[in-house]
């Protein structure tokens, strides 16, 4: 058995956790920065970057502390390398890197999408692959089959605004307060979800993506009417979200035959209605549906370990000198797709 020391520090979470190769998370601390962002409506990237440098020391070593084990006892150390905040994630990086050195432990530079991809894992052992990821975050959205540690392929993702990205920019236009995921999900249980009409983008169409930009706009129209509570927008714009997200993976399941599981991953995963939408989706199709618990849903450090360890596992470790990257595809040989791209 090892034992792995990760570090996340992507966006506004700054988290340390140890993670053993036989799926016990041994430590987990976590310092959230939604009091600094709150003022702003969404994360400032040099607020962020100087919370991280604050609090990554002092998580470290309550980890450790936590786990009852000195630097010397891990076998490797683990950091998210990207994508993310570029600031961000060289804090954790460099961290990790001085860790690594001193200890004499070997570095695992962790792709950010690859935790949320393998946290299923962590949960539950029985996950076997290749498994068909539905990954919806606040930067990225995403369907992917998951053949194993390293590969993957991208069967589509958005060709604009991300899921979570949605979420969190129709909260500020409603005024919902942040972070904008859970405060959209709190207003559309108050609220009716067939009150506003709203697009589905791309929903019927065969192109395999993602849109959520003129979802968006469209929020920005009802509000700017007068006509409708923030509620009931909050709660058909949760459903439009849906309809699309249960379109496109139904598609996809059409397109992947042999997954072993329906799986949902990243920050959105956590959103209730979405999880049991999902769960009946992949009940229809005779698959079993997988999810995090809802912690690991969110960015945290456990994931980041576990990737790490399944990494470490394959032996595949990283040099000192790996840079940290603000993108970083999962499938760096999927099709180029219209509009932005740049979330692929």
């Amino acid at each position: 058995m090892a034992v792995i020391l990760g570090i996340e520090s992507s966006c506004d979470e700054t988290a340390a956790a140890l993670v053993a190769t036989d799926r016990r998370v041994l430590a987990h601390r976590l310092a959230g920065q939604e009091a600094e962002h709150r003022p702003y409506g969404g994360v400032v990237p040099e607020i962020a970057a100087r919370a991280h440098v604050e609090a990554v020391t002092p998580l470290v070593e309550a980890a450790l502390a936590d786990a009852g084990l000195g630097l010397g006892d891990i076998d490797a150390v683990a950091a998210t390398a990207g994508p993310g905040l570029i600031g961000g994630v060289m804090v954790g990086l460099v961290t990790a890197k001085a860790l690594a050195l001193a200890a004499g432990k070997p570095l695992v530079a962790v792709n950010h999408l690859e935790g949320h991809a393998l946290s299923p894992r962590l949960a539950d052992p029985t996950l076997a692959y290749p498994y068909l990821l539905l990954l919806v975050s606040g930067g990225h959205c995403q369907l992917l089959l998951v053949a194993g540690v390293g590969r993957y392929r991208r069967l589509a993702t958005t060709i604009d605004d991300a899921a979570g990205e949605a979420f969190d920019k129709t909260a500020k236009l409603l005024g919902l307060g942040f972070p904008g995921g859970p405060a959209v999900e709190k207003a559309a249980a108050l609220g009716n979800p067939k009150a506003v009409p709203l697009p589905r983008p791309l929903v019927g169409r065969t192109e395999p993506h993602f849109s959520f930009a003129g979802l968006k706009s469209a929020v920005l129209r009802a509000r700017d009417a007068g006509t409708h509570s923030a509620e009931d927008i909050a709660a058909s714009f949760q459903a439009a979200v849906i309809d699309c997200l249960i379109d496109r993976t139904k598609r996809a399941i059409a397109g992947a035959p042999g997954s072993t599981a329906l799986v949902v991953a990243g920050g959105v995963a956590a959103n209730g209605a979405i999880r049991g939408a999902l769960q009946t989706l992949a009940h229809a199709h005779d698959l079993p549906f997988v999810a995090p618990p809802l912690w690991l849903c969110t960015d945290n450090a456990a994931m980041i370990g576990w990737a790490g360890a399944e990494r470490f596992m394959a032996g595949l470790t990283d040099p000192l000198d790996v840079p940290a990257r603000a993108r970083w595809p999962l499938d760096p040989d999927a099709e180029a797709v219209r509009g932005a791209g740049v979330k692929a």
